[in-house]
């Protein structure tokens, strides 16, 4: 049994197409997308299109719940602001139908064929949980100790990953669209299990390279930097180099002093001339 994991696509077209192309060489026995297609670069509705056609197991991510809550009573008061453009133009391609079906999609799964796996997001409790290979046993088990699996497949941190614990073993699958470990390449993972390894599951992480270039063109032909603003230019860097820009950003607007008031363009431009 071999099962295909793509994760973390956000918006990013030329990157899904390729790991998709790959996952077709190795011969899978099954794939599931981990959630959040949607928001960072442009495509979240084409992204979408393309998963659903795969008729395959979707979960949904954070970004989901961003674009099926935009706009309704469970929005939060700050997705009003600029900082939020990036999830109003994901938002804007998709019908109410279409919102109504990412928000229709699961949050954990189990597969007959995988007994012992779960597969969530973040975490079992949650779709924003974190995972790093300094985090606390006491602070995994708060996160995932209620999940009886002995395997937890997961997604949301955008690298590749694989961390033992007492309760078990919970592996990263990267990020297929928005790669965060200085490689501008499509990340997914592959997990496998033979007669001969029992309860065991071999890991296989591949990452594949797509067209940046593209990728990046199409933030500008689709009109999404004039429409987003810096967030949008945020999220184009991402892309271009697979390193963050927008946390730190986000951390410069809460602790240097004033950068918080400022328009978010102008606070990008001290943003930039400060690390130089």
């Amino acid at each position: 049994m071999r099962i295909a994991i793509l994760a973390d696509i956000h918006g990013n077209l030329p990157a899904l197409e390729a790991a998709l192309a790959h996952v077709a060489e190795l011969k899978i026995d099954r794939l599931v997308v981990a959630g959040d297609m949607v928001v960072g670069a442009p495509d979240s509705a084409a992204c979408w299109a393309r998963v659903r056609a795969l008729g395959c197991p979707v979960l949904r991510g954070n970004h989901e719940r961003y674009v099926f809550d935009f706009d309704t009573p469970r929005a939060r008061p700050e997705w009003a602001s600029e900082r939020f453009g990036p999830v109003r133009w994901a938002a804007g391609q998709f019908s109410a139908a279409e919102r109504a079906e990412l928000a229709a999609l699961p949050a954990t799964l189990r597969l007959p064929e995988a007994p012992g796996v779960l597969f969530v997001h973040g975490s079992p409790r949650n779709d924003r949980d974190l995972v790093f290979p300094y985090t606390p046993d006491a602070e995994l088990a708060e996160k995932f100790g209620g999940a009886g699996e002995r395997l937890v497949v997961r997604a949301h941190n955008h690298y590749c990953g694989v961390r033992d614990w007492s309760g078990g073993r919970i592996v990263t699958v990267g990020s297929v669209g928005l790669p965060l470990d200085g490689t501008p390449r499509a990340q997914f993972t592959v997990i496998e299990r033979t007669m001969a390894d029992g309860d065991a599951w071999r890991i296989e992480h591949h990452s594949v390279p797509y067209d940046v270039v593209a990728a990046l063109r199409r933030f500008r032909e689709s009109g999404y930097l004039e429409a987003a603003g810096p967030m949008a230019e945020l999220y184009r860097r991402e892309v271009e180099t697979a390193a963050f820009h927008v946390m730190p950003f986000l951390t410069f607007l809460r602790e240097a002093p004033g950068a918080g008031t400022l328009p978010l363009a102008e606070a990008l431009a001290r943003h930039d001339a400060q690390r130089g």
